[in-house]
């Protein structure tokens, strides 16, 4: 079906479905059209027909929270991506989905979890490296949040400005915590000025 309209690849897979509606895999095919032509419903009702049909199908599972993600409904979108993890947990791209969805739900020790799971997959996953940095920043982690800034920039990502802003307010802040101590470094061979007094 490759080099065909998109809305004649829709009716062909559509045709397949209607030949035999208990595949799975039919509907997941036509469940893809429908993603790739940006109606999410319509895909989001056939991943579920999919899965349905067959449970353990995780590349449903992974797109209907993909689906998800792009409706904003967050928590559906957890749910399936943790059945997609619950069955694959060696699939880096149902990690780095579900970080997102905890992102937007406000998570940031589970934005930090999923990300990590990513860059143990997958070291050289710049994204995941930047989210691990964003959660990072928002549990006070200022120092390893740069860390992993640097890492995800020498993976090529490209990190947004909100957040270079951010994470600089940060370290300001830590630095402007410090300023308050006064240290004092005694280099040997020289003495205070309360030791010139005694």
């Amino acid at each position: 079906m490759s080099g065909q309209a998109p809305m004649q690849k829709i009716r062909d897979y559509e045709r397949v479905v209607e030949e035999r509606p208990d595949s799975a895999v039919a509907h997941y095919n036509l469940a893809l059209a429908w993603t790739r032509r940006g109606r999410v419903q319509r895909a989001e009702k056939e991943y579920l027909r999919a899965l349905e049909l067959d449970p353990d199908l995780v590349e449903a599972w992974v797109n209907l929270g993909g689906v998800r993600l792009l409706q904003w409904n967050f928590p559906a979108a957890v749910e399936a991506l943790e059945e997609a993890v619950k069955r694959r947990p060696d699939l880096a791209v149902a990690h780095y989905n579900l970080g997102q969805a905890w992102l937007y739900l406000g998570e940031a020790e589970k934005v930090i979890a999923c990300n990590r799971r990513v860059i143990e997959l997958q070291p050289a996953n710049g994204a995941a490296h930047y989210f691990l940095a964003v959660g990072l920043l928002a549990t006070g982690e200022v120092e390893e949040a740069r860390r992993e800034l640097s890492r995800a920039m020498a993976h090529g990502h490209r990190p947004s400005p909100e957040f270079l802003r951010k994470l600089e307010q940060e370290e300001m802040k830590a630095r402007r915590g410090h300023e308050g101590i006064a240290v004092e470094f005694i280099l040997p061979g020289r003495e205070t000025r309360d030791d010139q007094r005694d």
